[in-house]
C-alpha cells in the first residue's frame, strides 16, 4: 500500500469529487482513478461509490480512511519530532479545550508559548464536554485541556492536572430561576445540555451526585456561544464554571443560581496520547498551560 494512493483516497473522500481531488493532489483525474482502482484491487472491496454528484466512500472506504489520516497525522508528527530533538523547534500542534481552559487557560499560554516558539503552529478547537475524548482518541487532537473524567482507564493517556473548577448553576438577569434555593427547585427549568446528548454532560452529574433525577432538556448545544445566547436571552438554566459564571463582563447578562448545595467539582488538566507525552514541543506547551494555571490558582491577573 503506497502513500499517494491512500493521499488519493484522503482527497477524493474530504473533496467528494475526483476533479477537485485529482487537483488537490496534482495529478489529473484519470491518474486519481487508477491510483483508487490499485487499492480497491489490492484490497479487493470497493473504496468509493460514484455517482452525478461525486464520491461518497463506501462502508470499507471510511475505515481505510479513517486509518490513514490517522497514519500520515503520526507520520507529520514522527517528521516534527525528530527536528525537535535536534532543537529545531517546528511544526503544529492542535489543542481541544473547553470553555473555561479557552477563556483563562489558552490566552495566556498562547501568548507565553508563541513567543519562545514561533515556528510551532497552534490550532485551537472548542470542546464542551470531554469525557468521550473521541478527538484525543482518533488523533483528531494532540492535546485535550479540559475536566478529567473519573472513568478513564489507567494509563490511556498521560494526564496533567492544572486547575480546580466548580460548574454552579446560573440563568440570566431577571429570570425567576434566580430565586431558586435548592436543586430540587431547578428540576422544572429547562435546561441547556451540553455534548452530544442529554444522556452526558455535566448537568446530569450535578443532579445525579444529589441524589435528584437529572432536569428536563430545554436544548442541546456543543457551542459556548450558543450556550451563552440561549441563557442570557431565554427563560433557560446552564452550568458555568464558577471562575466564567462569576466574569464582570457576563455580570450583565448571567448571574450564578445560589443554590444550598455545592457546585460540581471539576479537576481540569491536560490529556496528551501516551506517544506524543515526551515530544518537546508537548513537554513545552505544558509547561506554559502550567505558568498559566498557577496564575488563576492564585488569583493573579495575568499581564496583558
Amino acid at each position: 500500500m503506497k502513500l499517494a494512493t491512500l493521499a488519493a483516497l484522503i482527497a477524493a473522500v474530504e473533496e467528494g469529487s475526483m476533479r477537485a481531488a485529482a487537483r488537490r493532489i496534482g495529478c489529473s483525474q484519470p491518474a486519481l482513478t487508477r491510483m483508487i482502482r490499485e487499492l480497491e484491487l489490492e484490497l479487493a472491496a470497493p473504496l468509493l461509490l460514484r455517482s452525478s454528484r461525486g464520491v461518497l466512500p463506501t462502508a470499507q472506504g471510511r475505515v481505510l480512511y479513517e486509518r490513514a489520516v490517522r497514519a500520515r497525522h503520526e507520520l507529520e508528527a514522527a517528521a516534527d519530532e525528530i527536528s525537535q530533538i535536534g532543537g529545531h523547534m517546528v511544526g503544529k500542534l492542535h489543542i481541544g479545550a473547553v470553555p473555561l481552559a479557552v477563556m483563562l487557560l489558552i490566552p495566556e499560554a498562547m501568548r507565553t508559548f508563541v513567543r519562545e516558539f514561533p515556528q510551532i503552529q497552534l490550532r485551537i478547537s472548542e470542546e464542551l464536554y470531554v469525557a468521550q475524548l473521541q478527538k484525543l482518541r482518533t488523533g483528531e487532537v494532540d492535546i485535550t485541556v479540559g475536566g478529567i473524567p473519573d472513568d478513564l482507564a489507567a494509563g490511556e493517556f498521560y494526564i496533567e492536572p492544572l486547575l480546580h473548577t466548580e460548574m454552579i448553576p446560573a440563568a440570566r438577569q431577571g429570570s425567576r430561576w434566580l430565586e431558586a434555593r435548592s436543586l430540587q427547585d431547578l428540576q422544572a427549568a429547562p435546561w441547556v445540555y451540553t455534548g452530544t446528548d442529554h444522556r452526558a454532560g455535566y448537568a446530569r452529574a450535578l443532579f445525579e451526585r444529589n441524589g435528584l433525577e437529572a432536569p428536563q432538556q430545554g436544548a442541546l448545544v456543543n457551542s459556548t456561544l450558543a450556550l451563552l445566547s440561549l441563557v442570557s436571552t431565554g427563560d433557560y438554566v446552564a452550568l458555568l464554571p464558577r471562575q466564567i459564571a462569576r466574569q464582570s463582563w457576563l455580570a450583565s447578562y448571567v448571574s450564578p443560581i445560589e443554590t444550598g448545595e455545592s457546585g460540581l467539582p471539576l479537576q481540569v488538566g491536560a490529556m496528551v496520547r501516551q506517544e506524543l507525552a515526551l515530544a518537546p514541543v508537548v513537554r513545552h506547551l505544558l509547561t506554559h498551560l502550567h505558568r498559566a494555571a498557577h496564575h488563576i490558582n492564585r488569583g493573579d491577573m495575568l499581564p496583558a
